[in-house]
């Protein structure tokens, strides 16, 4: 037992020095797509703090969600926020199999281009929206008679440009459309594409559903927030997808892994034995045409679909 553990741990140290010497010349060609990607995660931080300056406390407004959905209350806030964190962690977890799975399907770096694409793509839109027209905010510290409903004015120009994560938590105007619901659809809509469990991407819909649902009842949006986040956020993914250049796909593609000569000598041999020619041809069968990735339970019969039966 001893043993076999000693083997299976050296193979997979093996796997994360590989994995990550790919991914470190991944980004060094691309260093800035991520380096811009953060400095727009950044902006919008700015833009949210800033529209809080501008935010005056005032009377809620008549929302048909606050009338259907029981209202959480202040002290089970944190049931929305849980969900969140689980969500946004879950996924940037995943992002990262690449360096401990063996059948890796993506290549993290240039998965995280495409996304930071996605969500500053959206959050432009949204910088725009809740700049436009300032909304008495519905959270319980947006409410008059809180402290946090409304800044004072910055003493320096230093203290605009510093984000604490209290204005994260205790952020106020930046309503239309929902931040939390931009992440959590990126990240799923993300792990429709390219994900490979059918049941963890139905498991995820799901969650997102509820996600909603629990933003509403915790009033910490409007329904109109949630209601502009899902199809603006779907449109806006949609259209980005089509216009950038597709992750390259590790299956039908030759690896940027250094493959040494035994183990592509028992590939092949491992081919030969299944009668498969170790045609690049062959593995193409195994994914999509459209760059999706082939789910895990939904096995596709290549060649007999090839012979017409």
């Amino acid at each position: 037992m001893s043993f076999y553990i000693r083997r299976e741990s050296s193979k997979l140290w093996k796997r994360v020095c590989a994995e990550t010497t790919t991914e470190l010349s991944l980004l060094a060609e691309n260093w800035k797509y991520v380096l811009g990607g953060l400095i727009c995660q950044y902006i919008h931080g700015l833009a949210a703090r800033g529209v809080h300056y501008f935010h005056r406390p005032g009377p809620i407004l008549q929302d048909v969600g606050f009338f259907i959905l029981p209202e959480l209350g202040i002290e089970r806030a944190y049931i929305s926020e849980t969900l969140f964190t689980f969500i946004f962690m879950s996924f940037v977890l995943w992002t990262f199999h690449p360096f401990i799975v063996k059948n890796k399907k993506v290549y993290t770096v240039l998965l995280w281009c495409r996304v930071l694409a996605f969500l500053f793509g959206c959050q432009i839109l949204r910088i725009i929206t809740f700049y436009s027209t300032q909304l008495p905010g519905p959270n319980y510290h947006c409410r008059e008679g809180s402290k946090f409903a409304t800044l004072p004015l910055p003493e320096n120009i230093l203290e605009v440009f510093v984000i604490i994560p209290r204005g994260v938590l205790y952020g106020c105007g930046d309503l239309i459309f929902s931040s939390h619901m931009i992440f959590s659809l990126v990240f799923v809509r993300t792990y429709q594409k390219y994900g490979t469990r059918r049941f963890i991407k139905q498991c995820a819909w799901i969650t997102v559903i509820v996600q909603s649902l629990l933003i509403i009842s915790s009033r910490k949006h409007y329904t109109v927030d949630v209601v502009v986040a899902w199809y603006t956020v779907n449109l806006v993914v949609y259209f980005l997808d089509h216009q950038l250049a597709d992750l390259p796909d590790r299956s039908s593609a030759a690896s940027l892994l250094p493959v040494s000569k035994d183990s592509r000598t028992k590939e092949e041999n491992h081919k030969l034995l299944n009668g498969n020619s170790g045609d690049p041809a062959d593995r193409r069968s195994r994914t999509q045409l459209n760059g999706k990735v082939q789910e895990v339970g939904n096995v596709v019969h290549t060649e007999t679909e090839m012979n017409g039966v």
